[in-house]
């Protein structure tokens, strides 16, 4: 199997613009969380991680000229760092994949422009909306690659982007692939997490017994992945070596983590495996510390459960950044490469108190060598994924991509569907029509196909869950930020299908989603032929979903489109 390397990265964040002034930072201690400036809310009592750039001042840098929203303009600037630092020029790009991880794709400027849609002024805008605009709208400042898709699994989408990269250059399909992700804030998501009661009024503080929520931040970061045999070819520097990764589902609840940490026991456990790795050679760990009560317990408790009394040096850096959600995998990726090139473990800045029966983070930088870390990004819908690098190669068993005989069963509903066979009637109430009719679907598949439990849940979806993401957006655009309900909010990320249909068969396995416009399915689709080719999985349940809504169509109507409403289920299997 081909070994995996990295020979650029990129990075911007609350922390600094490019990897020079993130180093500085975290050399320093120096947090870039504190007031909101950029954002314009009535919460602006609550501290964030912002990049202390406006958009007309990305443009300049960029001298982009074409309608882009903020979450594209921050991708674009980490991008072209990791670009430049690798070496890439427009031949190889050409022949190259861009996997981008985001899930408010372009909000914020949906966010303004929703009431002047109505009015027909600025309707350019709606086609910044999907999460799968961001990643068209940086690969055409980029310039052209052969592949391009969008990850969109909440908080993990940037890690699982470079999963999935990672997947297709050791099956030979690419020698090159640029992954990672970007997230700007938005009215949208911090009102979200304001409405679950999990943002601190104070600079968060991980792992901490006083620790009392998060810190929403934003940014982007992306790396150049590529084969070691490609990247030796051309004379390329070697950063690190990819030597294990892994993703899990918690299958527990839709933002809640399991109090013994399941899923992120078993990502950070497949990642070892993968690795040849024992616990006891991680020097270090990256952990997801989100600062929130529930995730720094079950985090700990999973950390517990795979290291035992040996564990490494831990530090969460969102105390720097603030929680960047979907970008949080890549940017916490390249400060682990950071960390590993200049011989330090970050400080988990804020930390004083022990919290009880947790782990005790790094308080203070200290200089180590760092041979192998651990990377945790944890997301809504128990979705965990664990990535490790290493200064050098980890010696791993020959293993070859499989030849595989895939066979498929597929079904779709259009109709109402009688769903009392597969959920309960308490279930069903908080389900919109198109919820209940995919895991209709999705049960009737399997027992099509007479499989149990599937090895992995994959979705591609457009929209993804419009239903429940309008009914925060137009009161949030209409009546201001009070009042939000948190259900609507929790219903909204575009993972929530893979992560309730996981949920439902307590399926524990790989879960991910794809949400890049009309290719979204059949993204998906290829994404689960390569788990069967690389022999991570047996069977793979891929589901299709789009859930039309009036107040949405109503708008995209105006462009000449609409949502229609799909729920397919299509079970791959090895013959």
């Amino acid at each position: 199997m081909k070994r995996i390397v990295i020979t650029g990265a990129g990075i911007v964040s609350a922390i600094g613009v490019g990897k020079q002034e993130t180093l500085e930072s975290l050399l320093r201690e120096q947090s870039g969380i504190g007031p909101m400036r950029l954002l314009h809310s009535i919460h602006s009592n609550l501290p964030v991680g912002e990049v202390l750039l406006s958009d007309d001042e990305l443009r300049q840098r960029l001298n982009c000229t074409e309608p882009a929203s903020r979450s594209a303009l921050l991708g674009i600037l980490a991008a072209k760092e990791a670009l430049a630092e690798a070496r890439i020029d427009q031949a190889i790009l050409a022949k190259s994949a861009f996997i981008s991880g985001t899930t408010v794709g372009g909000m914020e400027t949906t966010e303004r422009d929703y009431l002047n849609w109505e009015h027909n002024r600025n309707l350019e805008t709606i086609a910044l909306h999907d999460a799968g605009s961001t990643t068209r709208t940086i690969v055409r400042a980029l310039g052209e690659v052969a592949y391009q898709t969008t990850t969109s699994t909440a908080c993990s989408s940037a890690l699982n982007a470079i999963i999935s990269a990672a997947n297709m250059l050791k099956l030979g399909q690419f020698d090159c692939a640029i992954a990672g992700g970007t997230e700007c804030l938005s009215k949208f998501h911090l009102n979200g997490f304001n409405s679950l009661m999990i943002l601190d009024h104070e600079p968060c503080r991980p792992f901490d017994d006083t620790r009392a929520g998060l810190n929403l931040g934003e940014g982007a970061a992306y790396v150049v992945l590529e084969t070691e045999e490609a990247a030796l070819q051309r004379g390329a520097n070697i950063l690190a070596y990819v030597s294990g990764y892994a993703n899990a589902c918690d299958a527990f609840h839709q933002t809640a983590s399991s109090e013994n940490g399941e899923g992120a026991f078993l990502a950070m456990s497949g990642a070892l495996q993968m690795a040849n790795l024992a616990p006891s050679e991680i020097n270090y760990v990256n952990a997801h510390g989100t600062a929130t009560p529930n995730n720094d317990q079950s985090e700990s408790n999973a950390l517990k459960r795979v290291f035992g009394g040996e564990m490494p040096a831990v530090s969460s850096t969102k105390s720097f950044t603030g929680h960047t959600t979907s970008a949080s995998g890549s940017i916490e990726t390249v400060i682990c490469l950071l960390a590993m090139q200049y011989g330090f473990v970050p400080a988990n800045v804020n930390f004083h108190t022990p919290m009880a029966n947790g782990i005790v983070p790094v308080a203070h930088n200290e200089q180590r060598t760092l041979t192998h870390v651990m990377c945790n990004s944890f997301a809504f819908g128990g979705n965990d994924s664990c990535l490790i690098l290493s200064q050098t190669p980890v010696p791993q068993p020959p293993t070859e991509p499989k030849e595989i005989s895939i066979v498929n069963y597929q079904l779709s509903i259009t109709e109402p569907v009688d769903y009392r066979q597969y959920i309960s009637a308490m279930e069903a109430r908080r389900m919109t029509e198109q919820m209940r009719r995919i895991i209709v679907a999705a049960r009737k598949v399997l027992e099509q196909a007479q499989v149990e439990m599937p090895d992995a849940v994959i979705t591609g979806t457009e929209w993804g869950c419009m239903v429940n993401t309008m009914h925060f957006l137009d009161p949030l655009c209409r009546e201001g930020e009070e009042g939000l309900k948190p259900t609507s909010f929790m219903q909204s990320t575009h993972n929530t299908v893979s992560a309730v249909v996981a949920l439902q068969l307590k399926c524990h396995g790989y879960n991910s989603t794809f949400s890049h416009g009309a290719d979204s399915f059949d993204h998906a689709c290829r994404d689960a032929e390569n788990l069967l080719r690389f022999g991570l999985a047996k069977t793979v349940l891929v589901l299709g979903f789009d859930e039309a809504d009036e107040r949405w169509n109503n708008i995209l109507n105006k462009v000449g489109r609409a949502i229609p409403n799909v729920a397919k289920a299509l079970l791959l299997t090895v013959s």
